[in-house]
């Protein structure tokens, strides 16, 4: 694949990005050397080679899923500066 002054002028156009005919054509020359890198690691054979996240094995951290009773809404609401029956009073914003 490869890309020609008219694609880059249209990527830059839908990108909303401002690009000089100069720095156009430095673009050509830049993505098509992208893309070709790119060719070239499509052409590694990775079949057997598991998909990872990370180059050392890691163990995501996961806490517990207990069911707790709760019981905090007076904590949470302590700092607010409206409060009624446990619930955050603010402003009326619709008329």
């Amino acid at each position: 694949m490869s890309v020609d002054l008219q694609t880059v002028k249209r990527v830059a156009h839908l990108a909303r990005i401002a690009v000089s005919e100069e720095d156009a054509e430095r673009m050509t020359g830049e993505l098509n050397a992208i893309l070709g890198f790119v060719e070239q690691l499509n052409e590694v054979d990775v079949s057997g080679v598991e998909p990872m996240t990370s180059v050392t094995p890691m163990e995501m951290k996961k806490r517990r899923d207990v069911v707790t009773e709760g019981g905090k809404a007076a904590d949470i609401v302590a700092n607010a500066p409206a409060t009624e029956e446990n619930f955050f009073l603010v402003p009326k914003v619709v008329e």
